[in-house]
C-alpha cells in the first residue's frame, strides 16, 4: 500500500460542504455595514427563532416570547429615512426579508406587515404630521400594524370595488365595511384600513387605532394550513368614527394604494426566495445524513439531479430580486416588474418547496424537519399580495399595450 493511500485512510473522509443557498457569493455585493446587519438577523433567527417556530406553527401561535428580543434587531422601517425608522438601502430590506424567511415566513409576514405595509402607507401616503406622530413609536415597535385591504368579497378587484365605505361628516368619517386575511390584526395596535369615500368614489387610507375604538371588531381566523404562525383576523367596522386628522393626507385614490403595494409586491418575491433558501438548504442537510443502501441518498443521480434544480431556482430568483432592488433604489421601479418578480419568484418557490418535501419522503410531512412548514407556507406567499395570474396581467399589459382587466 502506498504511502498516499495510507495518509489518506488515516485522515478520515473528506467532509461534506456545509448548506449554503447562496451559490453566486450575492451577499458579498453588500456593503459591510450592510452584511453585518444581515449576519446578526440570520443569528438571531437561527438562535431565537428556530428552536421554537415549529411548536408555534403547529399550535397556530403567535410568539410574542419574542417581541422584546426581536425589537432589539432595531430594523424596524427599514428602507425609510427619518422619523426614527432603520433607513438604508432597498437591497438591505430585501436580505433581511429574505434571511428571516430562510428561517420562518411567518415572522417574516409579521415584520413585512408592519414594516412594509403599515409602516409603508404612512411614509408614502401620510403628510408629515402623520409620520412625525406614527412612524417613531412603530419604528420602535411599541405600536404594531396592520393593513386591511382585502375584503370577504373583494380580493383581486380591491382598486375598483371596494364593499368598505367612508362618509365624511364635517371633520369625522364614519366607516362601514368588513376586511379579511388581515395579518396582526387580532392582536395589533394601529390599521390601516382602506374604504371607498361614498362621495367621490375614490379609494382612501384611514389609520384606525384598534383598541379603543368604538365599533372596531376583530375575529381572529382559525383552522389555516399556511403561514400559521402570523394572526389573521376579519375585520367589521360598524359605525366606526375616525378624525379627518387620522385619514392619510396623501392616500386618494387607489394609484396611492398601489404605491405601497408595488413596494411590499416585490418584497414577497424575496420572502418567497428566502423560503427556496430554507428549504433547499435543510434538504441538503437530510440528504448528506439520510442513507439508504448503505450511503447517503446525497451520493444518488437522481437526488442530485433535483438539488441542483432547486438550487438553479434559488439562484435565479436571489439574481432577479437583487436587480429589482437596485431598481427601486435607483426610483425607477415599475409596478409592472414588481408584478413580474412577484409572480416568478413565487412560482418557482411552490416547485423549490415541492422537490425538497419529495426527497425528505414521508419525513417531508412533518414540520419537525422544517420543509413541510416551508413547502405549507409557499403557499400562502403564491396568493397574497396578488395572485399570480393577475400579476401577469399587470405585465401583459406593459408589455401588450391592452389591459385584459375584466
Amino acid at each position: 500500500m502506498s504511502t498516499a493511500t495510507e495518509t489518506n485512510k488515516a485522515a478520515g473522509p473528506k467532509p461534506v460542504p456545509v448548506p449554503n443557498g447562496d451559490f453566486y457569493l450575492l451577499v458579498e455585493l453588500l456593503t459591510p455595514e450592510e452584511r453585518d446587519i444581515v449576519k446578526k438577523v440570520r443569528t438571531y433567527m437561527e438562535t431565537k427563532v428556530q428552536p421554537v417556530i415549529n411548536k408555534y406553527w403547529s399550535d397556530d401561535a403567535f410568539p410574542f416570547e419574542l417581541l422584546p428580543s426581536f425589537k432589539e434587531l432595531g430594523i424596524g422601517g427599514l428602507g425609510y429615512e427619518g422619523y426614527g425608522c432603520a433607513g438604508g438601502s432597498q437591497k438591505l430590506f430585501g436580505y433581511v426579508t429574505m434571511e428571516m424567511a430562510r428561517t420562518d415566513a411567518s415572522m417574516c409576514t409579521f415584520f413585512g406587515v408592519h414594516s412594509g405595509l403599515a409602516m409603508g402607507s404612512i411614509f408614502l401616503d401620510g403628510s408629515e404630521e402623520q409620520r412625525q406622530k406614527w412612524l417613531p413609536p412603530m419604528a420602535r415597535f411599541e405600536k404594531i400594524g396592520c393593513f386591511g385591504l382585502t375584503e370577504p368579497l373583494v380580493g383581486s378587484g380591491s382598486s375598483g370595488g371596494l364593499n368598505t365605505t367612508a362618509k365624511r361628516e364635517g371633520d369625522t368619517w364614519v366607516i362601514n365595511g368588513q376586511k379579511r386575511w388581515i395579518g396582526n390584526s387580532p392582536w395589533c395596535d394601529i390599521s390601516i384600513i382602506w374604504a371607498r369615500d361614498l362621495d367621490d368614489n375614490q379609494v382612501k387610507g384611514f389609520i384606525i387605532e384598534n383598541k379603543n375604538t368604538p365599533g372596531f371588531l376583530v375575529e381572529k381566523m382559525e383552522h389555516k394550513i399556511a403561514l400559521k404562525v402570523v394572526q389573521n383576523g376579519q375585520i367589521t367596522l360598524t359605525n366606526v368614527r375616525v378624525p379627518e386628522e387620522n385619514r392619510l393626507q396623501g392616500g386618494n385614490s387607489f394609484r396611492d394604494t398601489a404605491r405601497v403595494l408595488r413596494m411590499t409586491r416585490y418584497m414577497v418575491g424575496w420572502a418567497s426566495t428566502g423560503i427556496q433558501m430554507g428549504a433547499f438548504e435543510a434538504t441538503l442537510k437530510y440528504t448528506q445524513e439520510r442513507s439508504q443502501f448503505g450511503k447517503p441518498i446525497a451520493s444518488f443521480q437522481l437526488v442530485q439531479d433535483i438539488l441542483a434544480k432547486m438550487l438553479a431556482n434559488v439562484t435565479a430568483c436571489q439574481c432577479m430580486m437583487l436587480r429589482l432592488a437596485q431598481l427601486d433604489d435607483e426610483g425607477k421601479l415599475t409596478d409592472h416588474q414588481a408584478a413580474l418578480a412577484k409572480a416568478f419568484c413565487t412560482a418557482k418557490s411552490r416547485e423549490t418547496v415541492a422537490w425538497g418535501r419529495e426527497l425528505l419522503g414521508g419525513n417531508g410531512i412533518l414540520a419537525d424537519y422544517n420543509v413541510g412548514r416551508f413547502f405549507a407556507d409557499a403557499e400562502a406567499l403564491y396568493s397574497y399580495e396578488g395572485t399570480y395570474q393577475m400579476q401577469n396581467l399587470i405585465v401583459g399589459k406593459a408589455i401588450t399595450g391592452h389591459g385584459a382587466f375584466v
